[in-house]
């Protein structure tokens, strides 16, 4: 066995390979006739809780997605595009058994796996690239800075927050100190995000391993060197705001942290630190709408590519500001870009 799991039950963490490699083993045991899920004859109340988009918005979802007709999986196995978008979405949206969810689907365990791994796969590789980059079309520097000094903050030119995050996973057996966070006091996967004032996660990067450092995972990201384009028309750097761990540089601001503050070194602290809370608003979407990445038993970083699955919850959580905004835009009275900008990035 690859993984364990100190908690008591730690056996429900293994379900899924379990159910996995009896269907191999005997598919007829999990060839349940139940009926094929249609998007039409699900209440609207219901399909939101299921999926964490409404009825009326999953095919504008679909499309502008451009998710295919049909997935052909590896086996055979054909889904349509409707189909597969919604596995996913209620996959993330709940930590569910695969054979809690055969009888809503009407698909066997080793088809909603594959279907799943299948359209994770097609919208990492197609979208991946809007968290990689800041060459983002709906990206306004100057109405985010403007957004941002309204809300109080001394700075004229900061534009966005960042901060990193430790998605906790599962103990693993084999070289667990790399993954163990000393700080955080649990094994995880850590990620670093800019967050902008008007909802959307600019940049993610990551997954890197628990035991490093803020500091590290900046200078690995290479994000200082894509910051370097943003400047206001005085000839001042734009700048992002960040907490200690990042210190100060051309580009990014920390507080100030010496023994002994002056009173208005202390009002600059505070004044920032109140309009930083948003990225922190911005994690906490993610899990709260996909609470799957919250349950650290059932994420094995050498089973599962835990990675992607975040960085395709990103993708989505932004899909979903774009169409019913966040608490940060309406902190900051800032719109998102129309879904269809945001994933066409035109």
């Amino acid at each position: 066995m690859l993984w364990q799991d100190s908690s008591d039950d730690s056996r429900s963490s293994e379900d899924d390979l379990d159910e996995l490699l009896l269907e191999f083993m005997f598919p007829q045991q999990n060839d349940a006739n139940y009926p094929r899920i249609n998007l039409q004859d699900i209440p609207d109340i219901q399909c939101e809780a299921m999926f964490r988009f409404p009825k009326g918005d999953m095919e504008r979802l679909r499309d502008a997605l451009q998710l295919p007709a049909n997935y052909i999986c590896s086996q055979g196995t054909i889904a349509t595009g409707m189909e597969a978008l919604m596995i996913l979405l209620r996959r993330l949206a709940y930590p569910n058994r695969w054979s809690d969810l055969v009888p809503v689907f009407g698909r066997t365990v080793s088809e909603l796996s594959l279907i799943f791994n299948k359209i994770m796969d097609d919208i990492y590789d197609r979208f991946h690239h809007l968290l990689d980059s800041l060459d983002l079309v709906w990206l306004d520097p100057e109405a985010f800075a403007e957004a941002v000094h309204e809300k109080g903050a001394p700075l004229t030119g900061c534009w966005g927050f960042i901060d990193g995050t430790p998605r906790p996973i599962a103990r693993p057996v084999r070289n667990q100190r790399i993954m163990f966070s000393g700080h955080k006091r649990t094994h995880c996967l850590k990620f670093q995000s800019v967050q902008a004032p008007n909802g959307m996660i600019a940049h993610m990067f990551g997954p890197i391993e628990g035991r490093r450092h803020d500091a590290f995972m900046l200078g690995v990201s290479g994000l200082s060197a894509k910051l370097r384009r943003f400047v206001q028309p005085n000839g001042e750097p734009y700048v992002i705001y960040g907490d200690p761990a990042y210190g100060i540089t051309q580009n990014i601001i920390a507080p100030f942290r010496q023994a002994h503050l002056t009173d208005d070194e202390q009002e600059f602290n505070t004044r920032m630190s109140r309009v930083r809370t948003s990225v922190e608003w911005g994690f906490g979407k993610i899990c709260q709408n996909f609470a799957y990445l919250d349950f650290k038993k059932n994420l094995k970083i050498l089973l599962q590519p835990v990675g992607k699955y975040y960085l395709v919850a990103c993708i989505l959580i932004n899909c979903h500001t774009c169409l019913y905004g966040s608490q940060t835009t309406t902190y900051f009275s800032l719109e998102p870009p129309p879904l269809e900008t945001y994933l066409s990035n035109l």
